[in-house]
């Protein structure tokens, strides 16, 4: 049975990326897929990048990766921009938007916030119509057809569904958890690239990492909007829910 760790939105926390790889390492897990947002929000922008090239076989582009990419009037995204430098921006302009294989018998589709962009947000107590319009292909999409199994990021929101006999999961956010103070991954397994019915297997990890040090190494560098950053960190609620 081959194995899949599928990360997403590590949002330039490395503290919690390391604890993440860390643990995927010591499960013998080599093949690890990022579904996007590896920049942005966390002062460790070009660190993580730097960390998610070395380690990840595949990479798609999240909706802050996208934005990093373009100019922007905003002092928090030309700050990001400044740490990241010309080279890492040319290398996330230049990433695909969805991963696509057959695993145990089933159509996988991979992508950041939906199949048809990555601005689209898609929570789970959405719509049963708008959940289930995930399977849909566009496209934007590698293959025109519809999927067995959805997995995306975006929401920093890990969950699973049984929609009609299809599987959608959210693999929940490495950086910046927005459901509960741990870093968050999924490990598929099954047979990878089997055409074949064949067991299949997902299942979430919930990491804990030294919050209070990325914290600080966001205060060391006097990052742009600290007080929402803590405030997710610590809290695991979204900076624009109100107290």
């Amino acid at each position: 049975m081959d194995s899949i760790a599928i990360i997403s939105d590590i949002h330039g926390n490395i503290t919690a990326l390391e604890a993440v790889l860390a643990d995927i390492q010591q499960r013998g897990i080599t093949r690890i897929f990022c579904l996007g947002d590896i920049v942005g929000k966390g002062p460790n922008s070009d660190l993580a990048l730097d960390i998610v090239k070395e380690h990840c076989e595949l990479i798609i582009m999240g909706n802050w990766d996208d934005l990093m990419t373009r100019e922007s009037e905003y002092t928090a995204a030309k700050w990001h921009q400044q740490v990241m430098g010309k080279a890492r921006l040319d290398y996330l302009g230049s990433l695909s938007f969805s991963i696509e294989f057959m695993m145990s018998g089933k159509y996988i589709r991979l992508f950041h916030a939906s199949p048809r962009s990555l601005y689209e947000r898609v929570q789970p107590w959405d719509d049963y119509d708008k959940r289930i319009s995930l399977f849909e292909s566009s496209e934007l999409c590698a293959e025109p057809k519809q999927a067995d199994v959805v997995g995306y990021g975006d929401i920093h929101n890990a969950y699973l569904q049984n929609l009609e006999g299809k599987i959608l999961f959210n693999v929940g956010s490495v950086g910046n958890p927005l459901d509960l103070t741990q870093a968050s991954y999924v490990i598929m397994e099954g047979e990878y690239g089997a055409l074949s019915l064949a067991p299949l297997n997902i299942q979430f990890i919930r990491v804990p990492y030294d919050i209070e040090l990325a914290i600080q190494q966001a205060v060391d560098v006097d990052m742009p909007m600290l007080e929402p950053y803590m405030k997710e960190l610590r809290t695991a609620k979204y900076r624009g829910l109100k107290d």
